[in-house]
């Protein structure tokens, strides 16, 4: 049964000024309608940026604790509706069950840590130079804040952004992608029953016309988006322009480097797990794997074998759900192509699963490339789809060096049996996140995350302490009496 939602506004759950809607459908069955959304425009935008600055200073003043039980609330709503959302999420955007609960799971738990942080926010006491001046700060928050997320995280992202925001007392208005909406706009259905204030935080589903239109309102004094980097590029230089803060997390080439010492086994699970995981659809996916020569063929033989019984299906069933839409699974094919045309050898996958479950939903078989030319493009570019290159080095420097010559820096990761070449990882490899003995993909929410070169714009750091950072403004007070 098709779900139809509305646009959040100023406490109200409403329509589009301009009358019209879109539907999103089941990528694992593209026939399959899931749900209806006003297609919102520039007008709608501009109520929602104005309810938010209306709402922003009573906002502000609501203190810390009093804003984090109505998060802690939304939490245990959105916990009580897990499994409702997981499904949801599901057949949006295609994750398998186990994923999507995953997903959902880090929501709420994303909402009832920044519940928490919302009781810290006082700033520091300092000493003074003088005896009778009391030196301290105050965290403030920033004013409204712009947030634009991306299709393959639907809830989490959208969490991280939000969250954080509220629990600073900066108010919002979100704009999702609009392959995957809804999982984001039941964040604000919880909201509404937490007894959100109206007008704090607002949701419309629209196209990226309209996110651009928020990114360059003069009333929007931060701006935070996650997606790719020619978008977040243009993004960030349009809010500095006029002024605003802005954080925007992009694309990535993550590598995973195998070393000599590496059990080749336990490698090729790491890499699968990071590779094919989501589907590949993730921008801290493995997307290459850096091999010693020593273990490369017995580790290209471990992954193969890796990839070949993952079982292929709608995700409420199987191991690896479908892309997210038809242009995303182009896309993937595409690049299957190119890297057969620049001379890599198709280890396994590259094609579409034949069967009857399959029917016409947008599925990929788990891909590995041999033979991989580190300037070949299916090493240098970002796939966004469940394909590993792997590349054979000689040792650990050209490991290092293979690892970083990408002009991405997001996640990165090392298997190895021996501390002393994992340090050095650590300290050479250019990436915002760096692993050992662990996938590229999973993020712990009480740790910053970004990355660094073209995958962040370097500017504030998401999840964690430091999530907060972005929203709030430090004000330093000398105090004389």
């Amino acid at each position: 049964m098709t779900k139809t939602y509305h646009n959040y506004v100023d406490g109200e759950w409403v329509g589009s000024t301009t009358g019209e809607t879109f539907e999103t459908t089941n990528p694992a069955a593209p026939d399959e309608v899931v749900a209806e959304y006003p297609a919102a425009g520039d007008e709608d935008a501009e109520r929602a940026i104005r309810a938010a600055n209306e709402a922003a200073s009573a906002w502000a003043a609501t203190p810390g604790p009093e804003r984090g039980a109505i998060l802690r609330r939304a939490a245990g709503i959105l916990d009580d509706r897990s499994e409702e959302l997981t499904e949801r999420l599901t057949a949006e955007e295609g994750k398998t069950h186990a994923e999507a609960g995953g997903e959902v799971q880090r929501a709420v738990d994303i909402f009832y840590y920044f519940a928490e942080q919302a009781r810290d926010l006082a700033g520091e006491r300092k000493a003074a130079s003088g005896p009778d001046t009391n030196l301290y700060t105050r965290e403030e928050p920033v004013g409204v804040a712009a947030l634009i997320t991306p299709w393959n995280y639907p809830i989490a992202i959208p969490a991280w952004k939000l969250a954080p925001a509220l629990a600073a007392g900066t108010t919002a208005v979100l704009k999702p992608a609009s392959l995957a909406p809804g999982p984001a706009v039941e964040l604000f259905e919880a909201l509404d029953e937490a007894g959100l204030p109206d007008g704090v935080a607002n949701v419309v589903t629209a196209s990226g016309s309209t996110g651009s239109y928020m990114v360059a309102h003069e009333d929007v004094d931060a701006v935070s988006f996650t997606g790719s980097t020619a978008v977040g590029t243009q993004v960030y230089e349009t809010a500095v322009d006029r002024g605003a803060r802005a954080q925007c997390e992009m694309g990535g080439k993550n590598p995973t480097v195998v070393a000599a010492d590496a059990d080749p086994a336990a490698a090729a699970e790491i890499v699968a797990a990071g590779g094919f995981g989501v589907t590949g659809q993730a921008c801290t996916a493995c997307s290459r794997a850096i091999v010693h020569e020593d273990v490369h063929d017995e580790f290209v033989s471990e992954l193969v074998a890796a990839a070949e019984p993952i079982e292929i299906g709608p995700g409420d069933e199987y191991d690896m759900g479908p892309q997210v839409s038809e242009t995303e699974l182009e896309g993937t094919l595409d690049y299957v192509d190119v890297a057969a045309d620049d001379g890599a050898t198709l280890a396994t996958g590259g094609g579409r699963p034949a069967g009857d479950r399959f029917g016409d939903g947008y599925f990929v078989e788990p891909t590995v490339f041999t033979d991989v030319d580190r300037d070949d493009r299916i090493a240098q570019e970002e796939v966004f789809g469940p394909v590993v290159a792997v590349i054979e080095v000689g040792d650990f420097e050209e490991a290092v060096a293979v690892a970083n010559d990408s002009d991405y820096g997001l996640s990165a990761s090392v298997v190895t049996d021996d501390h002393t070449t994992a340090n050095r990882f650590i300290d050479e490899v250019e990436a915002g996140v760096a692993k050992v003995n662990e996938k590229t993909t999973g993020l712990e929410l009480h740790v910053p995350f970004g990355g660094v070169k073209d995958s962040s714009t370097e500017t504030w750091r998401e999840q964690g302490r430091r999530g907060l950072d972005f929203y709030t403004l430090t004000k330093t007070v000398y105090d004389n009496f």
